[in-house]
């Protein structure tokens, strides 16, 4: 139990720390993963359409403001119930001030597409599923299927596997732009849509 409850501990920005954040572009595919690999010098590097690069937690999040400002919206899943708020968080212990506001107004679809909040129709449907289970649900190939989940991580970068988190991350992004593409395609209404034949 004791040992839960430290491992909970890296799901909060005031005692964990962002191990890698990325971003994929879903025009282009092509994207960044910024990652700590403490004791580890990893020069940077392209894989599949995206720029892995490492450094610690305050120049990967420096990198991260930087990147992020450049875009009008951003999509997630559960990144207003997670993602944002951490990295806000602990941006401001590292005295880093946001470029891009991550939590603007909740009820539209424009700056920040929370997937999370839209496949459950804020909270209209109870059970608020992982990314692993909408992309089964959705037949879309899921990041958990190459054997890391997001509890792993803590773990994982204790043991030095740093890359393995940073490809774990770049798997999200994909799952993530597949399914944006699959709820803007089937589940958000548009009068300009076509009913189909």
């Amino acid at each position: 139990m004791i040992k839960e409850a430290k491992e909970g501990l890296a799901f909060s920005p005031v005692t964990g720390e962002v191990a890698a954040i990325g971003m994929l572009n879903p025009d282009t595919n092509n994207g960044a993963v910024f990652f700590q690999s403490p004791g580890a010098s990893i020069a940077p590097f392209k894989e599949n359409g995206i720029e892995y690069s490492s450094g610690n937690e305050k120049e990967i999040l420096i990198k991260f403001w930087e990147t992020v400002k450049h875009y009008d919206s951003i999509i997630t899943f559960n990144g207003r119930g997670f993602d944002a708020p951490f990295l806000i968080i602990r941006s401001a212990i590292h005295k880093i001030s946001p470029s891009k506001d991550l939590m603007p107004y909740r009820y539209e679809a424009k700056s920040h597409i929370d997937l999370l909040d839209h496949l459950t129709f804020y909270g209209s449907v109870k059970r608020r599923y992982s990314l692993h289970m909408w992309c089964t649900a959705f037949g879309i190939k899921s990041p958990k299927e190459e054997g890391i989940t997001g509890h792993e991580v803590a773990s994982l970068f204790r043991e030095g596997r740093h890359l393995d988190i940073a490809r774990y991350c770049a798997g999200d992004l994909r799952a993530t732009k597949e399914l944006f593409e699959y709820w803007d395609k089937y589940v958000r209404f548009s009068p300009n849509k076509q009913a189909p034949v």
